[in-house]
């Protein structure tokens, strides 16, 4: 090859790494072996998953913990359909996810030859999920569509993006030149807006503030006017653990009456990153959420402040620097309000509203945290989970989320649990994940074993799908197709080389937490529902 030349998969491989990717996840084929020729030169370290769902999922929960893109690289055809649905949680839940995927030919694309791995127009499929799909058919333009993808998954509301790669494309030389990062460019509001929106803050009796994923970055910024303010703090499912340990905090579902009750009261409600959708602030779709006075809503898409309830003031701007903007026109100092009190109701209210179920569920999960202060817990959908939504007071932001939110899919936590230990090493990651969810990935825990993740697999075991068993009963109809034979999840982990136990008592939770956590790979604990001693009222 000339000097100065290289294959489009090197090429890719060289602006992977110049936008700081560390880490790929994917499972190498024939249709993409082109691209993975300059991987193993470069400091990208590669994860190979049992199944491309997994992937996605790994690039997910990698990006969750690391703040920072997550990167799938999958075969055309069944390799891009299987990572679909990790890409419609990341665009649910607004998690920036790129996904590099092959493509047949570019002379085959459209005439339905039926070659392998054949789909009828697959870059049509991609534009209805991802946020932005390029087919690269001039292999120039790799820089550029590069450059793109990242501008994307940085400026805006994040989300999946995707690039197809033909594979007559993939091997072709194009020109070598110092490749950068791409730049970011995020919306800021007008000054006369935030002024707008500090005068209504400074003037409310009884402010209130949500927190919705989009303002984890803004953590400081919040802290600091909802102390100015004395405004309580509401935290949906993927902000929680900002402001842990404040007075100001409550960690609580906008879906329960007493989160739902400190709204309505409010004479202001800031909406900080939050896209209010159903799965935070109408779980059991009773349509009971208040109209909110004074609602000032701040997020970085300007299509989603059009959606959801009609705001008093709309902020187009990241929840970082709308906040620090507010902060800039407000006093240094303000008469003291009761928001730490109000807070503290909300938060023995929401607890108490809980049945005792979801008490003792809510009382393991703060076990958990109790062992391992510094862990992470990945859930799947599972009845512990969804306890934990509802109220989950964790250490610090990053420190819990699930797929029990948003798209809402099963078998999520295992292989996003391991993408989140391959992002942070030195954080044991807690993968709470139910005896059916877990039989969707199962096959992960040899991904968790072959990446040394320190991945503690927590199979909540109650025989079944319990969840829609027990809706089923209260709709009146006779349960049926909810309990999945199960294999036995210790002779399976055990067959990996994984260490595990069942427990017989939950008192015995925290000494096996701190045993496996010790361990430099996987481990996995059983607590079954009927079994285990202590797990539910």
């Amino acid at each position: 090859m000339t000097a100065g030349m290289k294959t489009v998969g090197e090429v890719l491989v060289d602006l992977l790494e110049a936008n700081g990717v560390e880490v790929v996840f994917g499972i190498p084929g024939v249709h993409t072996v082109e691209l993975y020729r300059g991987l193993a030169s470069s400091k990208i370290r590669h994860v190979t998953p049992r199944h491309e769902q997994g992937a996605g999922f790994m690039a997910d929960g990698y990006a969750r913990v690391s703040g920072k893109p997550g990167v799938a690289l999958v075969i055309t055809g069944p390799g891009l359909t299987n990572t679909i649905t990790a890409m419609a949680q990341a665009r649910q839940d607004s998690i920036p996810m790129l996904v590099i995927s092959g493509v047949n030919r570019r002379d085959s694309l459209g005439h339905g030859r039926g070659l392998l791995h054949e789909l009828p127009d697959q870059h049509g499929m991609m534009k209805t999920l991802a946020l932005y799909s390029h087919t690269l058919l001039n292999p120039t333009d790799l820089p550029l569509v590069v450059d793109r993808a990242f501008a994307v998954l940085l400026s805006g509301r994040p989300g999946p993006v995707h690039i197809e790669i033909p594979t007559d494309v993939m091997a072709l030389p194009i020109e070598s030149k110092a490749a950068r990062p791409a730049a970011a460019t995020r919306p800021r509001s007008d000054g006369e807006t935030l002024q707008k929106a500090a005068i209504l803050c400074a003037e409310a009796a009884q402010p209130v503030i949500i927190c919705g994923g989009g303002a984890l970055t803004a953590e400081a910024e919040v802290r600091q006017l909802a102390e100015l303010i004395g405004a309580p703090v509401v935290t949906t499912v993927n902000a929680r653990g900002m402001l842990a340990g404040h007075p100001l905090r409550v960690p609580a579902s906008p879906s329960l009456k007493a989160v739902r009750a400190l709204l309505r009261a409010a004479d202001l409600v800031l909406a900080l990153g939050t896209e209010m959708g159903q799965t935070d602030y109408d779980l059991y779709a009773d349509g009971g959420f208040p109209e909110l006075r004074n609602l000032i809503r701040t997020d970085i898409d300007a299509a989603q402040l059009a959606r959801g309830p009609q705001a008093a003031l709309s902020i187009l701007s990241g929840a970082k620097m709308a906040t620090a903007g507010i902060l800039g026109f407000l006093p240094g100092h303000m008469a003291a309000k009761d928001g730490a009190e109000r807070a503290e109701f909300a938060r023995k209210a929401a607890l108490k509203e809980l049945s005792a179920k979801m008490r003792a569920e809510v009382a393991v999960i703060d076990m958990i945290y109790g062992a391992l202060p510094d862990c992470v817990i990945v859930g799947d959908s599972t009845q512990a989970v969804y306890a934990g939504n509802l109220y989950c007071d964790a250490p610090r932001q990053r420190s819990w989320f699930n797929s029990a939110t948003g798209y809402g899919a099963l078998g999520y936590a295992p292989p996003a649990a391991v993408g989140a230990a391959v992002a942070d090493r030195g954080k044991p990651v807690v993968c709470l994940v139910g005896d059916g969810g877990f039989q969707f990935s199962l096959a992960e825990i040899g991904s968790a074993v072959d990446a040394a993740a320190r991945v503690i697999f927590l199979v909540w075991n109650n025989d079944g799908y319990q969840e829609i068993e027990s809706y089923m009963v209260d709709s009146g109809i006779t349960p049926e197709g909810v309990k999945p034979s199960a294999p036995d999840f210790l002779m399976t982990a055990r067959a990996y080389g994984v260490p595990a136990e069942r427990l017989a008592d939950v008192r015995d939770l925290p000494r096996a937490l701190t045993v496996a956590a010790a361990r430099p790979g996987p481990s996995l604990i059983e607590i079954h529902e009927a079994k285990t001693v202590g797990v539910t009222a």
